[in-house]
């Protein structure tokens, strides 16, 4: 036994949340219907629940760092009151275009290895979920296993997921897949 745990990996805009271009406004976060069942279903599980997303609109000045903060702590207080806190949120705020290239923007796994590092987290065992194919293929870098979901962007791109990666409806859909690979 490794003494690490398993984890899903959530993408933040289009899987949780519904998609907002350069979303600023604590007023913008609206989860989508079936988000929360999905994490509890998830955290009953016994996954930890880590989000990870791209935030580009700082480096390219749509939004500033603070104003990504009182989205995560709007995103943070619902679901604290939910009693579906997520372990840990992790964000990269650099675009190829404005700061060049880093390890923390995904589809880079830089962001998915500090967690790791941070949180004890096994990825063999975990979950990579996005609406995004540079949200779910880190998994297959990383030796986890990818799902896409439909919302978002994820219609769009569903054509072009590896083999490997499931696609399904939503969040809920997802944690629904999860659970029955478990046996449960």
């Amino acid at each position: 036994m490794s003494g690490l745990r398993p984890a899903v990996f959530i993408d933040r805009d289009g899987t949780v949340i519904e998609e907002r271009v350069y979303l600023s406004d604590p007023d913008g976060v609206v989860l989508f219907p079936g988000a929360l069942e999905a994490l509890r279903t998830l955290r009953d599980a016994g996954f930890a629940l880590v989000l990870l997303t791209n935030q580009a609109g700082i480096s390219k000045g749509h939004y500033s760092v603070e104003d990504y903060h009182a989205v995560a702590k709007r995103l943070d207080d619902i679901l604290g009151e939910a009693g579906t806190a997520l372990d840990g949120t992790y964000f990269c705020p650099h675009h190829p275009e404005t700061t060049g290239h880093c390890d923390c923007r995904k589809p880079g796994v830089g962001m998915y290895r500090q967690a790791a590092g941070e949180l004890g987290l096994d990825f063999e065992e975990s979950y990579f979920i996005g609406d995004k194919l540079t949200d779910v293929v880190p998994a297959i870098e990383l030796g986890g296993r990818g799902i896409l979901v439909r919302t978002g962007y994820g219609r769009e791109l569903e054509g072009d997921a590896p083999e490997q990666i499931a696609v399904v409806d939503d969040l809920q859909a997802a944690a629904g897949l999860i659970v029955k690979s478990l046996g449960r």
